[in-house]
């Protein structure tokens, strides 16, 4: 039997407020832009007093980086990118190859839901330096990620072996990027299938070329 305990009404209550916050933050931002978007515009999408907000978040730079931080993960779960079983699944593939498709895939995923949020981001920086500030300035967390999958697949047959892990993160850190997704997804209508195959035949022929992908 289970030893987790149901979760109480007022803590679901909660937490639907905070999903319906989260949700209203992120049209409205998407949409109008994170400057010309208020806390009051916030709350009335989302149907819940400004104090409500203010008391959850604290402010809209906290407000934003919750929504970041929420959108790269999926969900509002306190379980780093690197403990994500999307993650550890693609990780202990038997190959190469087919580490490197199994990462396609659980990276695409993130990034049909960081594209939107990362113009927001972009601009709201750019208006607001203190938004910058919210996040660690000496570390990379994309990069950090990028480094450990490819550490882990210069150990699986199939790797260059004339390959360093700086080189491989490198290569991921480019091809996997927000701004090159959104380029061939949304500028250029790209299905998201086409996308996958595209990067892991890329990704293969860079980091694994003995083993290539198969043409279309």
């Amino acid at each position: 039997m289970s030893d987790v305990k149901p979760m109480s009404k007022r803590a679901r209550k909660a937490q639907e407020t905070r999903g319906r916050i989260l949700a209203a933050a992120l049209e409205l931002f998407v949409r109008d832009g994170y400057g010309a978007t208020n806390l009051q515009d916030v709350a009335a999408r989302a149907e819940v007093a400004v104090q409500t907000i203010y008391f959850v978040f604290g402010n809209k730079r906290t407000l934003l980086k919750e929504l970041v931080d929420v959108t790269i993960a999926g969900d509002d779960e306190p379980v780093a990118t690197m403990d994500r079983p999307w993650f550890t699944a693609a990780l202990a593939a038997g190959t190469a190859r087919e580490l490197l498709r199994a990462y396609v895939t659980g990276t695409t995923s993130v990034l049909e839901r960081v594209a939107p949020i990362g113009k927001v981001l972009d601009a709201a920086v750019a208006s607001d330096p203190e938004v910058a500030a919210l996040w660690p300035q000496d570390v990379n967390p994309r990069y950090v990620v990028q480094r450990r999958a490819a550490e882990e697949l210069l150990g699986k047959p199939g790797a260059r072996p004339d390959l360093s892990a700086d080189e491989a993160a490198d290569v991921l850190y480019g091809v996997l990027s927000p701004e090159l997704y959104l380029l061939l997804v949304h500028d250029r209508g790209w299905p998201r299938e086409r996308w996958e195959r595209w990067a892991s035949r890329t990704l293969s022929t860079q980091l694994c070329p003995e083993s290539p992908e198969s043409p279309e």
